[in-house]
């Protein structure tokens, strides 16, 4: 069975699908199948993953109304499977308002392929709704990125009671992975405070912050532009690095060891000393 993770913060601009992209690319590079799901209606996943919008073609919002099912909707694209979004699921909230166990429609398509693929990413909605509670009552870990910034904080705040509710009504087997600092810079006085309240709130979801942080990157910001992950867009770039070694901790294994590159002092000898001839 494929082990479910959503990232997730009800704050916008915390660089949520970024992450997801980030991990898709890193899994799909471990040899893993994955499927990723995109439930933001501004289709940023899709885009970043280089799915073809076919204004035709069946998404995620045919899936909610029950007119197709989640096998229906899956394209295939260099990195992995993906469900793409569309604009359209920006008013199911009120298309679902009456209708009987709309919490479960995804976690039920999800048991039928959940087989298929190591791996599901979910990409939610900055925004608390049906879309983000389909994905928590769907999702075995839930990933939190942040940004070092006060309203990045409040966000994840916010977040707590809504993970606390699903947890006790619709999935007590949830699990908070860990809380990831985005766009990471340690020079600022702001990122330091707003990292020492992170972990007082991931103390109280019975969590950690993240070891592995995102520093801000313009090599990651291109990516989504070629339609590639960091992974496959600059392999050997340090935001690449960042996300393998997140990867692994998500996963719980441990980090790839890599021998640091000693600096020399201009150029090579022409030849060699004496003693290193002995």
């Amino acid at each position: 069975m494929a082990k479910i993770i959503a990232a997730t913060n009800q704050k916008g601009g915390v660089g949520k699908t970024t992450v997801c992209a980030g991990i898709c690319g890193c899994l799909s590079a471990m040899g893993k199948s994955v499927l990723a799901i995109d439930l933001d209606p501004q289709a940023n996943l899709t885009f970043s993953l280089g799915a073809d919008s076919l204004e035709d073609a069946y998404t995620i919002y045919n899936v909610f109304k029950g007119q197709v099912d989640l096998y229906d909707v899956i394209r295939h694209t260099e990195t992995c499977d993906i469900a793409c979004s569309n604009i359209l699921l920006s008013g199911l909230e009120l298309e679902l308002y009456t209708s009987t166990g709309r919490e479960f429609i995804l976690r039920d398509q999800l048991n039928a392929i959940a087989a298929d693929y190591d791996y599901v990413v979910i990409d939610t909605p900055p925004a608390l709704s049906v879309l983000t509670i389909n994905a928590y009552t769907a999702a075995n870990w839930l990933v939190i990125p942040l940004i070092p910034e006060i309203l990045s904080l409040q966000g994840l705040s916010q977040l707590k009671e809504t993970i606390f509710g699903v947890k006790k009504y619709y999935n007590n087997s949830l699990e908070v992975r860990g809380i990831l600092i985005n766009q990471y810079n340690p020079r600022l006085i702001l990122t330091k405070e707003v990292e020492e309240l992170a972990n007082i709130v991931a103390e109280q979801l019975d969590t950690d912050v993240f070891e592995t942080k995102i520093f801000k990157s313009v090599t990651l910001a291109e990516a989504p532009a070629h339609g590639k992950t960091i992974v496959d867009y600059a392999p050997r770039s340090k935001a690449a690095t960042e996300f393998k070694d997140l990867t692994c901790e998500i996963l719980g294994i441990e980090k790839p060891k890599r021998v640091e590159k000693k600096l020399g002092r201009g150029r090579p000898r022409k030849y060699p000393r004496p003693e290193d001839l002995e």
